[in-house]
């Protein structure tokens, strides 16, 4: 969820993935991450899944509050403007339904939202949104979304904050589709400069899923939480 209505609102760095492609986003600027369809990061955050659902079109170079939405899947946040509602529960919802949105999928979309820092620019904090598509399913001939790299985190007792992390598109898919894998454990150097980067405010705020719909409406409470396998104390 990038989207705001309020122009004095702060606008972080970003990571885009639109058309298959790594770009960096600084004050609005892109800028191309060069590489063959991969960039390594540090994990250092992530929010609640999340969802969204935009009763037109959304435009991602003009980006607006959508219509409806939910930090935790189950319910609409509670500063969703009332008339604005489209379900009491998530799950009662018709546009939780496959088949509501475009090419089959559900017109109120997944997403979860990362805070990164690049391989060698570690003094720098990114947020990275990714769809439900780099989100869920199985490890398949090794390539794993985000939950499965979690748990595969896990299972090895590993870190996220200690690894170097490579993210890389599924070139398969006609959708933006993100894998990730471990390539190799952090330096010393470059674990203290991780560690100083999570306990900033910049980590929290980049993996914060956050919806402001004017001046005067802004979330107020934090839905901010850690995901299912990564460790961070």
């Amino acid at each position: 969820m990038d989207s705001t209505l309020d122009s004095n609102a702060p606008h972080p760095n970003r990571i885009s993935i639109r058309e298959g492609q790594f770009r960096s986003v600084v004050n609005g600027e892109q800028t191309e991450i060069k590489g063959d369809g991969y960039v390594n990061m540090v994990v250092l955050n992530a929010a609640r899944i999340a969802r969204t659902f935009y009763s037109g079109a959304y435009d991602p170079d003009n980006p607006s509050a959508p219509t409806c939405w939910s930090s935790d899947t189950q319910l609409p946040s509670l500063d969703v403007p009332e008339g604005q509602v489209q379900a009491r529960r998530c799950m009662d919802c018709r546009h939780n339904i496959r088949g509501s949105g475009g090419n089959g999928g559900r017109a109120c979309r997944y997403s979860q939202r990362i805070a990164i820092a690049l391989e060698g620019q570690m003094d720098t904090i990114y947020h990275l949104n990714l769809p439900a598509t780099s989100i869920f399913g199985n490890i398949k001939d090794g390539h794993m979304g985000l939950q499965a790299y979690a748990k595969f985190l896990s299972n090895r007792k590993t870190n996220s904050l200690s690894v170097i992390t490579q993210v890389y598109f599924d070139e398969k898919s006609y959708v933006p589709k993100l894998y990730f894998k471990a390539l190799r454990p952090l330096t010393e150097e470059e674990l203290q400069d991780a560690l100083e980067l999570k306990s900033s405010d910049a980590a929290s705020q980049a993996a914060l899923q956050k919806v402001t719909v004017s001046n005067d409406s802004v979330t107020k409470t934090s839905p901010f939480t850690e995901v299912d396998g990564f460790v961070y104390n």
